[in-house]
C-alpha cells in the first residue's frame, strides 16, 4: 500500500520519512492520476478540515476513490461533535483522571502524534484519544470544570505548526506507523474483503458464544470474506474493513453505537446498522411503532409521573415494568401490587422520565423468530425458567438460571405468528431481529424485537448447523458486492 502525506503546501513539510510521498492538496484534488490509484493510504495534514475546506475535500474525494484517508469524514465530523466528544469524555473519564491529575493549572493541550505524545506519561491516554479520532496530528484541549478534567474540543495540528522541537519525535513515531509495528495475525487465505466483527470476551450476555464465533469466521472463509474479532478498543481500525458485524449487545449511550455509526458512515455493511440500534433498544419507541402499524402487543401504557394511578385501573396486577432500554430480560420487573408498583416506579424514574408498563401475559414459553434480510432464518421456543415468569432467572448474587430452549423449523410456526413476526421486524429496517411473541390461543402478541438476537452454538444452529451461518454471511457478501457496484457507477 502507497502512503501519501498531502498538505496544503509541500513546504510546509520539511519531515524526511522514507517511502511516504508528500504532495500539495490542490494536486490531489485536481490532478485525475491521483483517481486511478489502488491500494492508497491518504495522510490529510491540511491546516482545517472545516466544511468545504480545502482539507475536507481531500479526506471526501479520498474515500470516493477508495483510498483509506485518515482522518477520515466520519472522523471529521465526529471531531466537531460537542455530544461524541461528550461520550467519549464520559467513556475515558478514568484514564483522563488518572493521566492529568498532576497537572495545576485549570487548562491543558495535548498534541497527539499517530497516537502518541513527547512525554511517556500521557502515551495511554494519547493511545486512547487516537483509536477513537483517528487522525494524524491532532491537538486535544482539557478544562478543569466541576473538581474533575474534561475533553472539550479536538482539532488537527497543520503541518506548518509542528514545534522545531517537537519534529525528531514525530519522524520516529511516523516512521514507526508507517512501518506498520503491530502484532497482526496473517490470514490463511487471500480474502476478496474484510469483514470485522464485534465481541466482548467478557460478556456474561454475549449474543454469541464462542463456538458461534468461530463458526461466522469459517463461513466467512468459505465465500472469500476474511472476518477479524474485534473489541472495543479497535474502533480506529473501523476504516480497514468492508463490514461490520456486531455481537454485543447494544444501547445507544454505548460504544456499540459508535462504532454502528462511524462504520455506516465509512461506507461499511453493517448489522446492526444504527437506525436499527435507536428503534430496536427504546421500548417507548417499539410500543409506539407496533400501536401504530396494529400489531398486536400486550395491552400497554407509556407511563410518566402524571399518570402512575391510572396504571392499576387499566392493567391490573400483576404488571409489567420495562425500562426504555433494558436488554437480556434485565430493566423488566413484574409489580403484584400497589406497594411494589410504586416502589418500582421510584426506582425507574430515576433513570428515565418515562417507563413502559403492561398487561401481565403468563404463557409455558415465548417464540423468538429470527428474521434476517426481510425473510425468516430461524424460529425457537424459549421456555420460562423453573419457578419463574421469565426465560432467565437473575438471583440477588448475579448467577443466572435459564429454561430450556427448542429450535423449531420455520415452516412449521404457525402462520399467523411468522406473518407478524415478519410485519414487525421489517418496520425496524432489513437487518438481523429477534422477535419475541407471546402466542394465547390462537392469538399472538408481539413483545419486543431485538436488533442483536442470540445465535448460539447448539440453540439457534440446531437445526440449520453451519448452514445458518453461512446465511447470514452471504447476506454480507452480496450487500458488499452491491455497494462496490454501486460505488463504480
Amino acid at each position: 500500500m502507497e502512503h501519501f502525506i498531502v498538505v496544503n503546501n509541500p513546504a510546509d513539510w520539511n519531515l524526511d520519512i522514507p517511502g511516504v510521498k508528500v504532495d500539495a492538496a490542490r494536486k490531489y484534488l485536481s490532478d485525475p492520476s491521483f483517481s486511478d490509484l489502488d491500494k492508497v493510504k491518504v495522510y490529510n495534514l491540511c491546516r482545517s478540515y472545516r466544511y468545504q475546506s480545502t482539507g475536507y475535500y481531500v479526506s471526501l474525494l479520498a474515500s470516493a476513490r477508495g483510498h483509506k484517508p485518515l482522518p477520515s469524514i466520519a472522523t471529521i465530523q465526529d471531531m466537531k461533535s460537542q455530544t461524541i466528544i461528550r461520550f467519549v469524555s464520559d467513556d475515558l473519564d478514568d484514564l483522563i483522571q488518572q493521566s492529568l491529575a498532576h497537572i495545576k493549572s485549570t487548562s491543558f493541550v495535548l498534541s497527539i502524534y499517530f497516537g502518541r505524545n513527547l512525554a511517556k506519561r500521557y502515551d495511554r491516554l494519547s493511545s486512547a484519544l487516537f483509536s477513537m479520532f483517528q487522525a494524524p496530528f491532532v491537538r486535544a484541549n482539557f478544562v478543569f470544570h466541576h473538581d474533575k478534567w474534561e475533553l472539550k474540543y479536538l482539532g488537527p495540528v497543520p503541518a506548518s505548526e509542528l514545534p522545531e522541537e517537537h519534529k525528531p519525535f514525530v519522524i520516529q513515531v511516523a516512521k514507526d506507523y508507517f512501518a506498520g509495528k503491530r502484532i497482526s495475525t496473517p490470514k490463511r487465505f487471500v480474502a476478496r474483503y474484510d469483514m470485522a466483527i464485534l465481541y466482548n470476551p467478557d460478556a456474561v450476555d454475549s449474543p454469541s458464544d464462542e463456538k458461534a464465533l468461530q463458526k461466522f469466521i469459517r463461513a466467512g472463509e468459505q465465500l472469500g470474506i476474511g472476518v477479524e474479532l474485534i473489541q472495543k478498543d479497535d474502533f480506529s481500525r473501523l476504516a480497514e474493513f468492508d463490514a461490520l458485524f456486531i455481537r454485543e449487545t447494544t444501547n445507544v449511550n454505548h460504544y456499540t453505537f459508535r462504532f454502528a455509526r462511524k462504520a455506516a458512515a465509512e461506507g461499511l455493511v453493517v448489522i446492526d446498522d444504527p437506525e436499527s440500534i435507536l428503534r430496536c433498544t427504546n421500548k417507548v419507541y417499539l410500543a409506539e411503532v407496533l400501536y401504530q402499524n396494529d400489531i398486536p402487543g400486550p395491552k400497554t401504557m407509556i407511563v410518566h409521573k402524571d399518570n402512575v394511578d391510572r396504571i392499576a385501573e387499566e392493567l391490573g396486577f400483576p404488571v409489567i415494568l420495562k425500562e426504555p432500554d433494558g436488554s437480556f430480560s434485565s430493566g423488566v420487573i413484574k409489580a403484584s401490587n400497589q406497594i411494589e408498583l410504586d416502589d418500582v416506579l421510584k426506582k425507574l424514574f430515576e433513570k428515565s422520565e418515562l417507563v413502559v408498563a403492561q398487561e401481565f401475559m403468563p404463557t409455558e414459553y415465548d417464540w423468538r423468530i429470527g428474521i434476517l434480510d426481510q425473510k425468516p432464518l430461524y424460529a425457537c421456543k424459549y421456555y420460562m425458567a423453573k419457578k419463574h415468569w421469565q426465560i432467565i432467572k437473575r438471583d440477588g448474587a448475579g448467577r443466572q438460571s435459564f429454561g430450556n430452549e427448542e429450535t423449531v423449523p420455520v415452516e412449521l410456526v404457525p402462520r399467523h405468528v411468522m406473518k407478524t413476526a415478519i410485519k414487525a421486524a421489517n418496520l425496524m429496517g432489513d437487518g438481523l431481529y429477534g422477535v419475541d411473541m407471546k402466542q394465547v390461543g390462537n392469538k399472538c402478541y408481539v413483545i419486543e424485537v431485538n436488533d442483536n438476537p442470540n445465535i448460539d452454538s447448539g440453540i439457534e444452529d440446531s437445526l440449520l448447523k453451519d448452514d445458518l451461518y453461512l446465511r447470514i454471511m452471504e447476506v454480507f457478501l452480496r450487500r458488499i458486492e452491491d455497494r462496490k457496484q454501486f460505488r463504480r457507477r
